[in-house]
């Protein structure tokens, strides 16, 4: 460790906004621009409160669920993506659509429907009430077994155990995924893997660097808010690397000068979702406290860019 009289903050990269979050915020500021508040969203477009917030601050209005939204008027889809008995809600009630899921989502729901049209019983890893997890299930819900973690894998009932694959959330810790999927496979000795990783880029990326600055920081403070499934996982990555302690905070209003007692190296990472100002605002207060001398650490570069929703690029207006 560093010695007392030298107070660090070891910065995790990348960090900010990734594509998939991206493209949802810009969605949302895009079809304001266009078409004029209000604007109405389903959940929330990502697991942020500062972000959500903002775009209300604009004239976004945020609803639980799609019966909430005025006939006639244009709602957004979250990042997190929906099932497909929502676009025929959503049809029926006339409403004009922009769909912002992830991409990378998609890709599972498309994986779903695959597995399910082969016939296959499909072991979705991931966190009961997860929109995400939600929005999947709903593509093939004769044909998906929910699977939270390791307890429940024995628990899981499938029609034919020679004909089972599995597919996971997007946001989870790749650790605990590999263990879970390593757990069925001794159940499931013929369990089929997806043709490509599930886990986002992104939060793979994120874990990764965390990994590395755990093992230097006696305290990793990460950003994002308590709803936001890859931010929760990263104080969880953050304490099995080696770090002493590791909190979830929304903002730097957040940090308590308690955990900084007896500390000289604070690792500092955030969520996906997370935009890079709050983040300024926990270093700006670190420094404030003596931890001056920033460092950033980086592991993968990310140059990732997802296109707008083709809604956005034809007038919605003409569309009804």
């Amino acid at each position: 460790m560093t010695s007392m009289n030298r107070r660090r903050v070891l910065v995790a990269k990348p960090r900010g906004y990734c594509a998939g979050v991206d493209r949802a915020v810009q969605a949302v500021e895009k079809a304001l621009e266009q078409y004029g508040a209000p604007i109405y969203v389903r959940k929330q477009i990502v697991h942020n409160t500062h972000v959500v917030q903002t775009l209300e601050e604009r004239g976004a209005i945020f609803v639980e669920e799609t019966e909430q939204v005025p006939e006639d008027a244009i709602v957004v889809f979250s990042a997190h993506g929906v099932s497909p008995a929502v676009h025929v809600e959503a049809a029926q009630r006339g409403l004009r659509t922009i769909d912002a899921t992830c991409p990378l989502v998609t890709k599972v729901h498309n994986e779903a429907k695959r597995f399910a049209a082969q016939d296959y019983d499909i072991l979705l890893i991931g966190h009961e009430g997860h929109e995400e997890v939600e929005g999947t299930a709903g593509e093939a819900p004769d044909r998906i077994h929910l699977v939270d973690g390791l307890a429940g894998v024995n628990q899981v009932q499938v029609k034919d155990p020679e004909r089972v694959a599995w597919l996971s959330q997007t946001t989870l810790s790749v650790d605990e995924t590999n263990e879970t999927v390593a757990a069925l496979k001794g159940r499931f000795p013929n369990l089929l893997d997806p043709p490509s990783d599930d886990i986002c880029y992104a939060t793979q990326n994120r874990q990764v660097a965390v990994k590395e600055i755990a093992k230097q920081a006696q305290l990793v403070i990460v950003v994002g808010s308590d709803n936001s499934s890859n931010s929760v996982r990263l104080v969880e990555v953050a304490v099995d690397a080696g770090a002493d302690a590791a909190y979830l905070v929304d903002n730097a209003s957040f940090i308590q000068e308690a955990w900084l007692e007896g500390v000289d190296t604070v690792g500092l990472t955030s969520g996906a979702s997370v935009p890079d100002e709050l983040v300024a605002g926990v270093l700006a207060k670190l420094a404030a406290h003596g931890f001056d001398e920033v460092e950033e650490v980086s592991s993968i570069e990310e140059n990732v860019r997802f296109a707008l929703p083709h809604e956005l690029r034809r007038d919605l207006r003409a569309a009804i």
